[in-house]
């Protein structure tokens, strides 16, 4: 396995990813989207999850694909860049047909970041009109650290972020991660600078310093700040998968979430992974091909955790890596 072209999500041929910020709000959006529905599904493990329309992604309920799907920060009130995007959706023409009138299915899903020292106090909800500006900035580039969902973010001891990740199999199928690191734990062991992801990086894509040996103390948390985290994300391929199978991916991603992240999945999470499929390339051997497109999901995921942490940028309520370990 080899990365895309790009090393992102964008590298499965029609997804295309969208993103806007707000400096003064410290908060943001991230939507990824196509020019036409594609198959989704979603798992969800942490405690504490925030979402939109997800339970129409089970494989026995009758909508079929998606439009878009949104990952924002603003907690509850982040739920509302959705919103925005089926604005924006709508007035291309976009949707589910029902009753003579097209309805954009958008999901989403929401971290908290109200605690990170932004301006919140609007007296208009500000996240609808951030969800329809990073649908009208979608395209194949993929900005890393400190940008859309992830803007606000942060993990136990350092800044969180936006990060991505792709591989290429041997069958010619792509996967690609997409995230938001808001973790109730650490992306790094120990306090140090060598990322749990570790034994995942491909070249030196965060730092190249190597696995370290787990520490023999409790890792460092958010613990005493209940109610600030959730890491969400989203793993995606170009093979032909129905919503059963993009919900495989999902549940197998989960397990590179919780080898990058420590604690993954506690009750003060809300990790949520979504998964998608477009359906380009069809399952040469629905077993093993679908094996391998899980276990991808789960490296592209752990690489592209420790990859939002590394690029954040300095200026956030935390440090961010690059200001603590330098690089």
């Amino acid at each position: 396995m080899t990365p895309g072209p790009r090393d992102a999500i964008t590298d499965i041929n029609g997804l295309v990813v969208g993103q806007a910020q707000d400096a003064g709000l410290r908060s943001g959006v991230t939507v990824l989207t196509a020019a036409v529905p594609f198959t989704a599904s979603v798992d969800v493990r942490g405690g504490a999850p925030g979402t939109r329309e997800t339970e129409l992604l089970a494989p026995d309920k009758l909508v079929g694909a998606v439009d878009a799907l949104v990952l924002s920060g603003g907690s509850a009130f982040g739920l509302d860049a959705a919103s925005g995007v089926v604005d924006g959706l709508r007035a291309a023409g976009r949707g589910f047909e029902a009753g003579g009138h097209r309805v954009p299915i958008v999901p989403a899903a929401i971290l908290f970041d109200l605690g990170n020292g932004g301006d919140k106090g609007w007296a208009t909800n500000p996240y609808a009109a951030l969800g329809r500006a990073a649908l009208d900035a979608a395209g194949t580039r993929v900005d890393e650290g400190s940008f859309g969902a992830g803007f606000g973010a942060t993990t136990a001891d350092l800044r969180g972020g936006m990060g991505t990740a792709s591989l290429r199999l041997e069958s010619g199928h792509t996967v690609g991660a997409l995230v938001a690191v808001n973790a109730v734990g650490s992306a790094c062991v120990g306090g140090g600078p060598r990322f749990w992801a570790a034994p995942w990086e491909i070249g030196a894509e965060f730092g190249g310093l190597g696995p370290s040996m787990p520490p023999a103390e409790l890792p460092p948390t958010k613990l005493a700040r209940p109610g600030e985290s959730t890491t969400i994300a989203v793993v995606a391929t170009d093979a032909a998968l129905d919503k059963a199978g993009c919900y495989r991916i999902a549940v197998a991603a989960q397990d590179g979430l919780a080898r990058a992240l420590v604690p993954a999945h506690t009750p003060l999470d809300g990790d949520l992974v979504f998964g998608a499929a477009t359906g380009a390339r069809p399952l040469a051997d629905p077993v093993g091909d679908a094996l391998w497109i899980g276990h991808a999901a789960a490296v592209c995921l752990s690489r592209a955790i420790a990859r939002a942490v590394y690029h954040a940028a300095p200026g956030g309520s935390q440090p961010s890596w690059r200001e603590r370990f330098g690089g």
